[in-house]
């Protein structure tokens, strides 16, 4: 007879695979291959994977899924990117968005449904926040992508919600991005971002060796508190050693900013002047992102002008600088434009949908 609620193999890394199957009399070089086999292979049909006994097949099929997020559109924009909208077993769906660029492509992958950061000038924050996502729905999200357009060379955790506040199934599912039987992401193609947890930034470089990205979006603690209100709980004199600390020790690491040129906002000279001060001393690279409009913003994109002249100044202290390109605004997948739908717990209101996918979703 079938398990009730049976365990969901995607949620397990390498070392709880082996445990596993050590844990009901078999060889944990079993749980190695299944593991392989979901992961590089794509395979989610214990029948075919023919290295196992016909018996211990049989009994994985009684005991255990492997219970994928579904997806219920593909949406192509005409820069090439795609944006999916999965959803997941409670009904609630997430946004994964795959970039590519020549022979780079990078899969932006959510890690909550919603977010609680309500980052004043994100769409996503505006859905307010329902759940963490498992590790399952995590990696699902780049199993999907890796079957529909190959085994990407990038993955960011940069899609909705605030990873470092669902740490323990972001750590796993970064390391099986990672793992040499999975997706063998280096640790330099893997890129965790987050607007802030300063504690949880200590205890990811004890646990993971990625990329960090940092929502940073403002100079000072004023400004950052009203774009970013979880500065008002870690402000910048806790943030910016923490990030220090976490690329202490390897020359190659650099510390990306993501900052978002809102115009008449944080773009003048003075707020360049005030970020070459804050960020003196640490090994950084900046990404300047055009603000992307969404229903119901106050905000306006700062004009390509003042983009540039913002980008010059930091170019001339000497902090590597790039304007991100704008991509999947079109479909609704660039950057801050996530949405998913969302039952909102945090506020106890029903949002208002603000995605035209979302709304070919219903």
């Amino acid at each position: 007879m079938a398990t009730e609620n049976p365990l969901n193999l995607l949620d397990l890394d390498r070392g709880g695979m082996e445990a596993l199957f050590a844990s009901i009399g078999a060889k944990p070089f079993h749980g190695r291959n299944v593991f392989k086999w979901i992961h590089k292979h794509g395979v989610t049909d214990f029948g075919q994977m023919t290295d196992l006994s016909k018996k211990l097949r049989a009994r994985l099929a009684d005991m255990v899924e492997i219970r994928l997020p579904q997806i219920i559109l593909e949406k192509p924009s005409s820069d090439g990117t795609t944006k999916w909208v999965m959803e997941l077993e409670d009904g609630q769906r997430v946004e994964t968005v795959y970039i590519p660029d020549g022979r780079r492509s990078t899969v932006c992958v959510s890690s909550q449904v919603g977010c609680a950061l309500d980052c004043s000038f994100c769409s996503t924050a505006r859905q307010g926040f329902n759940r963490n996502l498992s590790v399952g729905e995590i990696i699902g999200q780049v199993w999907h992508a890796s079957r529909i357009k190959g085994v990407p060379t990038n993955v960011v955790l940069m899609g909705m919600g605030e990873p470092l506040a669902n740490f323990e199934p972001v750590v796993s599912a970064m390391e099986i991005m990672q793992d040499d039987l999975a997706y063998m992401l280096s640790k330099y193609r893997v890129t965790i971002s987050t607007s802030g947890i300063v504690p949880n930034l200590y205890r990811l470089k004890e646990r993971s060796d990625v990329s960090l990205a940092v929502s940073l979006h403002a100079p000072d603690n004023e400004l950052r508190d009203q774009l970013v209100p979880i500065n008002r709980k870690y402000p910048l004199e806790e943030l910016i050693p923490a990030c220090r600390d976490f690329i202490r020790g390897d020359k190659r690491r650099k510390i990306t900013w993501e900052y978002v040129m809102l115009d008449g906002i944080n773009d003048s000279d003075a707020h360049a002047k005030a970020l070459i001060r804050l960020l003196e001393g640490t090994p950084s690279k900046m990404n300047l992102i055009p603000f992307n409009p969404f229903p119901g913003s106050d905000y306006r994109a700062s004009p390509p002008e003042r983009i540039a002249a913002f980008r010059q100044r930091l170019l001339r202290a000497g902090i590597m600088t790039i304007v991100r390109k704008t991509r999947g605004d079109d479909i609704d997948a660039a950057c801050g434009q996530l949405v998913g739908r969302v039952r909102d717990r945090s506020r106890r209101t029903v949002s208002v949908p603000l995605s035209s996918v979302q709304e070919a979703c219903r």
